[in-house]
């Protein structure tokens, strides 16, 4: 008996307790799915190389871009910025450092201000960051600054029910400068400041201190071709002032101050760009009875703002 189950076993059929696998072999299993689907198929192994990439991909940036972050090295450097509000993400503070009267404020400052790690590290550590510099046992990271972007301040104005006053810097390659420059700002009621993206200062924390807390009420915008924000403002109805020693205008006879005006202001040394100077709807002299070639661009741009707020007042 038992060998007559052996050859039965061996027939072709169905098994009991088989299921009915058969039968569900024989159903369809719906669509093929594309070949982008299809572990194995060349399509499948781009399309996954191609998401692998987007998610290493950095974040789409503000309108306006971000600077990179920075760091402030040294003690009194870095109780200078706690003092003066400039931004900061983290205070590194050396292991085992000599706590002297520098080190404690910059750790009282910190702590008052909230919102600032306190993260304790190694010398080597603190060397490594700061490429050897002599940081003395202290380092303030400086989180990236969120550029406007030049339409912004536009927006800013009308949303002010006022006429623009805008100040953009062309080729001012010192960070104090600009800080200067947002300072006047601020003061006299403008909306902005504009900076080419390329060969001019940015918003470090330099440029923070000279502002004295300004650049946290005055946005600065940057500008990827700086002769083209000039020209859309000017398609925006704006009147570009330009500043030149040789200007064809003097500051006192200029009439376009009143109105909504965007006042470029050149390097110390070589002023306006040719393309920039060239795209300026009128060129403005100061006159300097004292017989001074030149200002430094943060002196320009105040003496020229406090003269529009009072034409406006």
């Amino acid at each position: 008996m038992a060998a007559n189950n052996r050859r039965m076993s061996g027939k072709k059929g169905a098994q009991v307790g088989s299921g009915g696998q058969r039968r569900r072999g024989l159903e369809g299993k719906g669509p093929t799915p594309p070949a982008e689907m299809r572990k194995g198929h060349k399509k499948n192994r781009l399309a996954t190389a191609k998401s692998k990439q987007a998610a290493r991909r950095p974040a789409p940036r503000g309108r306006g871009g971000k600077s990179a972050s920075e760091l402030v090295v040294g003690r009194n450097p870095v109780v200078e910025a706690l003092r003066e509000g400039v931004p900061a993400s983290t205070l590194y503070v050396q292991q085992f450092i000599d706590n002297d009267e520098r080190v404690r404020e910059a750790l009282q400052l910190a702590a008052e201000r909230g919102g600032i790690n306190l993260m304790e590290a190694p010398r080597p550590e603190l060397d490594r960051m700061t490429n050897g510099l002599n940081h003395q046992g202290l380092v303030l990271q400086v989180p990236p600054y969120e550029y406007a972007h030049p339409e912004d301040l536009l927006d800013a104005a009308a949303e002010e029910g006022e006429d623009a006053l805008i100040v953009a810097l062309d080729g001012v390659t010192d960070p104090r400068n600009l800080g200067a420059v947002v300072r006047s700002v601020s003061a006299f009621g403008g909306h902005g400041v504009v900076v080419p993206e390329r060969r001019a200062a940015g918003m470090t924390a330099g440029a923070w201190k000279t502002s004295a807390g300004a650049a946290a009420r005055t946005p600065v915008a940057r500008a990827t071709n700086l002769t083209r924000a000039l020209e859309q403002y000017k398609k925006a109805g704006v009147v570009i002032v330009g500043l030149a020693a040789d200007g064809e205008v003097e500051l006192g006879e200029l009439q376009a101050l009143e109105g909504p005006v965007v006042i470029v202001v050149g390097s110390e040394g070589k002023g306006l760009s040719r393309l920039v100077g060239e795209t300026c709807d009128v060129r403005v002299r100061i006159p300097m009875p004292g017989g001074a070639e030149s200002l430094n661009a943060g002196v320009a741009a105040g003496v020229v703002l406090y003269e529009t707020a009072r034409r406006r007042a």
